[in-house]
């Protein structure tokens, strides 16, 4: 039985004032009522900024037992630097992710750029760069990597392939690893579609169909008129049915 992490690619959005966070709410509180809601989110936050081992632990210390969290890796790894000197930083990331997240800490994501395309020798760095100790996930924004060779070689270095809902990229659900992670942009409009219940409720089938995966790691990242927050508690609704 899969055992499902639903939630949202980050949590703190002055825009969700009034629609999910009660107007009188606290900002200092929103992250408690966030998990009210779900047990797991993403941080994009540490995509801008290097994490801060006192800010993981604040969260970690006011989240529920079971909570989950999936980190996305600073942008000098992915964007700047492409994963050329940068073992010291990966290291580093990795040491600061784990100590302030310890058991909570889910999912590992790394994120390429748009012209980062698919090349042998791009794939062999990315694998030799990441730690398979943790629960690594790869997210590329390139059509040129959803093809078998990727999914394989990722799989054999326990690298998780990032399935995604996107305007201009496959939306095809990929289990390449027990671990499956799938993000939902936008269909229509980047960041602000709302998804319909039966386009959920068919990528909902479609990870269920995959008998190899234990875990499913889904992040609503269409943020604006807060229809991540609602995709995602229907889709919450549509995986224990």
């Amino acid at each position: 039985m899969i055992k499902w992490h639903i939630g949202c690619s980050g949590f703190y959005y002055k825009h969700w004032k009034g629609s999910f966070y009660p107007g009188d709410l606290p900002q200092k509180k929103w992250f408690e009522y966030y998990c009210e809601s779900f047990k797991t989110v993403e941080l994009n936050v540490t995509f801008y900024h290097f994490p801060q081992l006192s800010y993981l632990q604040n969260w970690y210390g006011r989240c529920p037992k079971e909570f989950q969290f999936a980190v996305k890796a600073p942008r000098i790894i992915t964007h700047y630097k492409k994963f050329t000197d940068t073992a010291d930083i990966i290291s580093d990331f990795y040491q600061t992710v784990s100590e302030g997240l310890q058991e909570k800490l889910g999912c590992v994501l790394f994120q390429m750029p748009p012209k980062f395309t698919y090349s042998e020798e791009r794939l062999e760095k990315l694998v030799n760069s990441l730690d398979p100790v943790f629960p690594n996930v790869a997210e590329f924004r390139h059509e040129s990597w959803w093809n078998e060779t990727v999914y394989q070689e990722l799989a054999r270095n326990n690298i998780s392939f990032c399935g995604m809902s996107h305007p201009t990229l496959p939306d095809e659900v990929v289990s390449n690893t027990p671990i499956l992670y799938y993000r939902l942009h936008g269909k229509g409009q980047l960041y602000a579609s709302n998804y319909e219940p039966k386009e959920l409720q068919q990528i909902t089938g479609e990870i269920k169909e995959h008998s190899n995966v234990k875990d499913a790691f889904v992040f609503f990242n269409n943020d604006i008129y807060t229809y991540a927050v609602y995709n995602a508690q229907e889709m919450q609704k549509m995986a224990i049915r």
